[in-house]
């Protein structure tokens, strides 16, 4: 992160003069998508001159060339102030300059925000002081949007957890609310990021819409997945093909008819390859390699002026897991975070946290959680993937691990709870280096304690000497020091 150390003063009209006393340190330059916002960190020094504890400070921020005696700032704490109409209610100095804070957060970021900004603080008679060409906000097109978490394919009647996660990456900035649409929804809508979904086989190729908005005029996102319900079939009616991802694959369909047929592959409402009527009788597809999205019913269709058939097949690529990840969710908080592996986590004692093993795989991987070498009973038996922790408790920090297992493979994927203050923390890749230090700590102390012991004998044994030499000569003080 590049800081920008000014040492700039305008004095009454302005001109610009250095002073050793101010100090501004902040971004050079900060860049937000549209639409959303992002928080400024910025802290001040300025010399103690002209006021007391009690004096308040007052800070502005300026667009860049605005004469900060007559503009109007785009963000103060001076209720006295008016502020530009254009970021009124979207720029917020949330720093407090008499505690060396100029922290500035610009919400529902528009295309005219951008520029260079500086800031000006005031306290007491004395400290008036402008910096300027401060920093340089970018604003850029929106590009980012949610990411929908759901098992590939659904089986009627089981519940699935349904997670919407928006990577937000303030906390200082408004939290967004989700909401959802769908026909797979029943009249009560969920207004969370995450919730229980029981599908049905109505809910078969329908979409499930995640919808995040922010507050006052922001922007609404939204990501649509579509829903993969597995049909109920009796067993022996559909004959089922097994690959595995990556496979060569080739269906061939072939008919005896008078007129010849016209020969078709159908997968869902798509036509994917189709022979003319003058042409061979037997109509392949090939599948050079299998993918996930290439699952699901096949059929082959023979159409001549006497009629048609058809025969199906179900074709389901299997697959180890993929993008195995941890989506957290601390106290009461919207937002969620999404971990990888050797990620580290702080929590607080006392606060409520929610542990989500997500992947992808065909069949459905196996997941549990483990705590070191313990493999824990699931908070949810029906997912076993979630793992609560109510109250987090000292004893809680350590490594926790999700452990996917899978005919075709398995992964697991780790992170470290740490407590604020806690010397129990683990730090990702920095635990190793933490025991290491312990352990030459305690090698150290226990060398340490050693020597001592040894010369409390030693000092012991030579003033044992000293009585043995005045009670019985050289030759028993030789005896004693030995």
């Amino acid at each position: 992160m590049l800081l920008l150390s000014l040492l700039l003063s305008v004095l009454g009209a302005g001109s610009v003069q250095k002073d050793p006393g101010y100090d501004l340190q902040v971004q050079e330059s900060v860049s937000v998508q549209k639409g959303l916002c992002v928080f400024v960190p910025c802290t001040l020094s300025y010399p103690r001159d002209g006021w007391s504890d009690s004096t308040p400070a007052y800070g502005y921020w300026f667009k860049e060339k605005a004469n900060s005696k007559t503009a109007a700032p785009v963000a103060t704490n001076n209720p006295n102030r008016e502020v530009d109409t254009l970021t009124r209610g979207r720029f917020q100095l949330l720093g407090n300059p008499q505690n060396q804070s100029c922290s500035l957060v610009i919400r529902e970021a528009r295309g005219g925000d951008a520029g260079k900004y500086f800031f000006r603080v005031e306290r007491g008679s004395q400290v008036k002081y402008n910096f300027k060409n401060v920093f340089s906000l970018k604003v850029t097109a929106l590009t980012q949007e949610p990411d929908v978490y759901i098992p590939e394919t659904l089986e009627p009647g089981r519940p699935v957890t349904v997670i919407c996660v928006f990577n937000w990456t303030f906390e200082e900035c408004p939290a967004p609310s989700f909401s959802w649409t769908g026909p797979a929804l029943s009249s009560r809508r969920p207004t969370t990021s995450h919730f229980s979904l029981t599908p049905r086989l109505q809910d078969h190729n329908t979409n499930l819409t995640c919808r995040v908005t922010f507050s006052g005029r922001g922007v609404g996102l939204r990501k649509t997945v579509l829903l993969s319900v597995a049909p109920q079939q009796p067993q022996g009616t559909v004959p089922r093909v097994q690959a595995q991802k990556g496979q060569f694959l080739r269906l061939l369909c072939a008919a005896d008819s008078q007129p010849p047929a016209t020969l078709s592959w159908v997968l869902g409402d798509r036509v994917l390859s189709w022979s003319h009527p003058w042409g061979p009788r037997t109509l392949g597809l090939e599948l050079p390699g299998v993918r996930a999205g290439d699952s699901g019913r096949y059929t082959c269709l023979a159409e001549n002026r006497l009629g048609s058939q058809n025969l199906s097949l179900e074709l389901s690529v299997q697959y180890p897991p993929e993008n195995l990840t941890v989506v957290v969710s601390q106290a009461n908080r919207t937002v969620l975070e999404t971990l990888g592996n050797g990620t580290s986590l702080l929590v607080l004692e006392g606060q409520s946290l929610r542990l989500v093993c997500v992947t992808l795989s065909n069949p459905p991987a196996t997941l549990s959680w483990a705590r070191g070498s313990q493999t824990l009973s699931p908070s949810q038996p029906s997912d076993p993937g979630v793992l609560e922790l109510p109250r987090v408790q000292m004893e809680h920090a350590g490594e926790f691990t999700c452990h996917a297992q899978h005919p075709l493979g398995s992964r697991h994927v780790s992170l470290s709870l740490c407590q604020s203050g806690s010397s129990h923390c683990v730090l990702g890749k920095s635990g190793p280096l933490a025991e290491v230090a312990l352990v030459a700590i305690g090698v150290v102390t226990v060398k340490i304690l050693l020597l001592f012991l040894c010369l409390i004998f030693l000092r012991v044994r030579s003033r044992r000497g000293k009585v043995a030499w005045a009670a019985g000569g050289m030759e028993d003080a030789d005896t004693v020091m030995g």
